[in-house]
């Protein structure tokens, strides 16, 4: 219950925050979605500070005002507390609470003060919440937010309105949910901002059913227990959904996640998303940059390679404007297969998802991991980068298996897509899944969309995980099979085609032949009937000057 009462007050929060910025003329404006994620976050970081503080020191959690004894505290006391709290916890100063910005909201130029907090709050936590780009230069934790007001006159007004709302109700008891909570608090924050409205590759939102059945799939349960100090890399991260999930099935203090994405929108998210999740630690490997021309995470000269791999990479877009700078010896080992060709009159159709593909396997450890939502159409073209890399995976039995996924799975994309799971020491079978008749169709804005329940969720992971074969929905193969089909991952490719027979008497039988033959002639009678009225309306046409 307090769960759900908690989950309500922080929807209501967002909601709150999203219509304060209607009022003030940024509902829906570009600039809306980095107050919003920022203020929650401010809000975030100062609750867990409180929570800290009070789990160490117990004169702080028994005080009426928890910020009125940390203000009483000696500075060697209070550096001492902060020493005490956890790695993901901000380092904060009384002048930065909430409180205190709440209790000078009436001073002229309140703007300017709200706006200096966070950026002193960015500037002392720098080293831990800062955000890389792929040049080395930090992507810094907070904006001055108000200045995305236009009129100047109303921005104390409006940071006043912020600061008014984040007093209402603490976080402080939320800090011991679990995983499940935190992923549906996030989706609820983000699902204004985390379209593909922009174009640019990574601001697609994997669905959280695919994103389960991808981590179940890759770490199952019964291997859970033996991991320790792994590491999860995503090429094209978006705002984490896949990481989080991956990362909560080996364990948050387990494993350190690496990410590259292009769009700074995305990497704040993701951001977000890994202090939300207890991975504020990993932060520092979270790069805004091109993976596939400036691919950051290396050791050395030669990619970083990784225990696992997740990615719902873009498939198709334009990157022809360094294509040719991709076509170079240092890449010829990574992008083994090829590099897709510029299309003059539909460069937006690159297949940009093959380099991805290529870029994981390079990236991948041995022994490793990956999932890859590919299009459906990969897993049986027969030319080209698709079927080279088909290849590659079943001659060096790196391929686990594959899941083809219901269409419309993805509300954003009409593209049938799947699951590529390989799995660099299968030496064994193939299980090749077709779940595309799977889920129920429904209706989300003006687009539809297919909806697994959980318990199909749960059958597609126990048939691939116990490689169960199941008839008109999954096979077991082995590698030379799919040599023999040429190299196809298609599951439909691979099921036994079944006759059924009926034992009829000849009566029946007889019955049946003169039904067809009626059929039949009925069907010859308006074919001659049709044939003799085009004849008609052609002998009556005439020519006119």
């Amino acid at each position: 219950m307090l769960e759900l009462e908690f989950k309500a007050k922080t929807q209501e929060l967002i909601d709150s925050l999203k219509s304060i910025c209607a009022n003030y003329g940024l509902g829906n404006d570009g600039n809306e979605f980095k107050i919003i994620t920022q203020i929650f976050l401010y809000k975030f970081l100062n609750d867990k500070f409180a929570y800290e503080a009070k789990k160490i020191d117990e004169k702080v959690a028994a005080a009426d005002k928890w910020e009125e004894a940390l203000k009483a505290m000696s500075a060697d006391d209070y550096d001492m507390l902060q020493m005490q709290m956890s790695a993901d916890t901000a380092r904060l100063e009384p002048e930065h609470f909430i409180s205190t910005l709440f209790n000078q909201s009436n001073a002229p130029d309140f703007a300017n003060l709200f706006d200096d907090t966070l950026i002193d709050i960015a500037t002392k936590n720098n080293d831990i919440f800062a955000v890389k780009a792929d040049d080395g230069s930090k992507v810094v934790l907070f904006d001055r937010l108000s200045t995305f007001i236009a009129n100047e006159s109303k921005r104390d007004d409006f940071c006043r309105a912020v600061i008014n709302k984040l007093v209402e109700f603490s976080f402080e008891r939320i800090f011991n949910q679990k995983f499940d909570f935190y992923a549906g608090i996030f989706e609820y924050l983000i699902k204004d901002y985390n379209s593909n409205s922009g174009g640019k590759y990574a601001e697609y939102f994997t669905p959280h059913a695919v994103a389960r059945i991808m981590a179940e799939i890759l770490v199952p349960q019964a291997e859970r227990a033996n991991i320790r100090n792994v590491t999860c890399y995503d090429p094209s991260a978006g705002s984490g959904t896949l990481l989080m999930n991956v990362a909560h099935a080996i364990g948050e203090d387990r494993c350190t996640v690496y990410t590259q994405d292009i769009s700074q929108k995305s990497s704040n998210l993701l951001r977000l998303n890994l202090i939300l999740n207890n991975l504020v630690r990993s932060i520092p490997n979270v790069i805004q940059g091109n993976t596939i021309l400036h691919p950051y995470h290396k050791d050395g000269e030669t990619l970083k390679q990784f225990d696992y791999i997740v990615s719902n990479p873009p498939f198709k877009l334009d990157f022809s404007d360094y294509r040719d700078a991709l076509d170079s010896k240092e890449n010829k080992e990574r992008f083994f297969a090829g590099i897709p060709k510029i299309k003059p009159k539909s460069k937006d159709k690159m297949e940009i998802y093959q380099l991805f593909l290529q870029h994981i396997i390079a990236s991948l450890k041995k022994g490793g991991k990956a999932a890859v939502v590919i299009p459906t159409g990969f897993i049986t073209a027969q030319s080209g980068i698709e079927k080279k890399i088909r290849q590659k995976l079943i001659d060096e039995k790196m391929l686990a298996g594959v899941v083809s996924m219901p269409s419309n799975i993805f509300a954003t994309t009409g593209t049938n897509v799947s699951i590529l799971f390989i799995d660099d020491s299968n030496d064994g079978d193939v299980i090749l899944v077709d779940a595309s008749n799977l889920g129920n169709k429904v209706k989300e804005g003006k687009t539809q969309k297919t909806v697994l329940s959980a318990e199909e969720e749960q059958q597609i992971v126990n048939i691939f995980n116990n490689k169960q074969q199941v008839d008109n929905l999954s096979v077991i193969v082995s590698y030379d099979d799919i040599k023999a089909k040429s190299y196809s991952f298609s599951a439909g490719q691979y099921f036994d085609v079944k006759i059924e027979y009926v034992d009829i008497t000849a009566e029946q039988f007889a019955e049946k032949m003169q039904g067809f033959t009626s059929n039949i002639e009925g069907l010859f009678k308006q074919s001659h009937k049709l044939e003799d009225e085009i004849k008609e309306q052609l002998a009556g046409l005439k020519y006119e000057d």
